[in-house]
This record gives structure tokens, C-alpha cells and sequence, in this order.
């Protein structure tokens, strides 16, 4: 029989995040490369073409950061966790995984400020070369938010991670899809 659990439910927020922060990243990569102005764009169906990837970039960022918090949330409602709002801020006080529950608190944290750092006001007040500098903040921030994803127990009980639980099987698509994506990038760098 199917029980309801606060942190079933947060876990499936995470899991939101995880895929809306890996797009977001992709997305951002080919803005990166100026990529409307390829052949490969152009090339591209029309209902593709239509969409600007701005703004589907700022929407999974908003996307993301809405799941992350209410991964979060969601995760203080559920008493059997134990987890306590202290605890977001001072992780390594919380008796399972406190280092990787600190690796998502840093990616989290580090994700809303390049969000609100991209705010228009924000950014046009910012040369772009130092916005840019911050925004690059983002590959050490989704490192950890990685790292946090694949090893974290989703019941909280320090097992050992199951590589092959469909939840980290989504994840591991999502790390390799990020890698994939920065090693085309970082070529692509280096060819210009």
C-alpha cells in the first residue's frame, strides 16, 4: 500500500531541480557559443527557431531554484528526517551525510546568487566582464550540487548508493549529460 511521505515528495523536488539545473546548463552553454548564428541553427526546424533561448534559460533557472526550495521544505515537514532549519544553515550538525547535505546547501545557496546576480538591475550595473567572471561561479556550484545528488541517501539512512535505484540512474543521465556538454564546450573554446 502506498504511504505518503514528506520526504518521497521532497526527494521528487530534488530530482526537478537536478533536471531543470542540468538544462539550464546546457542551454547556457549554447548561449555561450553563439549558437543563433551557426548553420546548425539555422538549419534547425522553425519551432525551434522560435523560442529564445534566453528565455528558457532564465525559466529552468527559476525552475530549479523553486524545486531546490521546496526540496527543502518539503524535507523540514517530514518529522522522521529530523532535519531542523538551523540544520540548512550549520549542516555538519545533522547526524547523516552531513558533508554531502553541506555540498547542496552550498550548491543552493551559490545557484540563488548567480540568479539574483543575473537580475537585470544587478547585471546592467556590472560590467560584463565581471558579471561573466561571477556566472562562471556556476561549474563549482554544480559540482557540488552534483556530488550532493548522486551520494546522498534518499531516505536519509546512510546506505550505500545504489547506482542503479531509477532515481540515481536519472542522475548519473544528468551528470553525463553536463559532461558531455563541457567537454564539447571547452572544445569549442579552444577551436576559436
Amino acid at each position: 500500500m502506498f504511504e505518503f511521505s514528506f520526504l518521497d515528495v521532497s526527494g521528487s523536488f530534488g530530482l526537478v531541480a537536478y533536471g531543470a539545473l542540468t538544462l539550464n546548463f546546457i542551454i547556457g552553454m549554447f548561449m555561450s557559443t553563439g549558437i543563433k548564428k551557426t548553420s546548425y541553427w539555422k538549419k534547425l526546424p522553425p519551432i525551434v527557431n522560435k523560442y529564445p533561448l534566453l528565455t528558457i534559460h532564465n525559466f529552468t533557472a527559476y525552475t530549479a531554484v523553486s524545486a531546490v526550495f521546496l526540496h527543502v521544505f518539503f524535507l523540514l515537514l517530514d518529522k522522521q528526517a529530523g532535519f531542523t532549519f538551523s540544520q540548512l544553515w550549520n549542516p555538519l550538525h545533522f547526524n547523516h551525510q552531513p558533508q554531502i547535505i553541506l555540498l547542496g546547501t552550498i550548491g543552493s545557496i551559490g545557484f540563488l546568487f548567480l540568479l539574483l546576480t543575473s537580475q537585470k538591475f544587478i547585471k546592467n550595473n556590472l560590467r560584463f566582464r565581471i558579471w561573466k567572471n561571477i556566472h562562471l561561479l556556476a561549474y563549482v556550484f554544480a559540482i557540488s550540487f552534483l556530488i550532493h545528488g548522486l551520494l546522498m541517501d534518499p531516505l536519509l539512512k546512510d546506505r550505500p548508493v545504489d547506482w542503479l535505484d531509477p532515481e540515481k540512474f536519472f542522475s548519473e543521465f544528468c551528470v553525463l549529460l553536463l559532461l558531455a556538454a563541457t567537454v564539447l564546450r571547452v572544445r569549442y573554446h579552444f577551436r576559436r
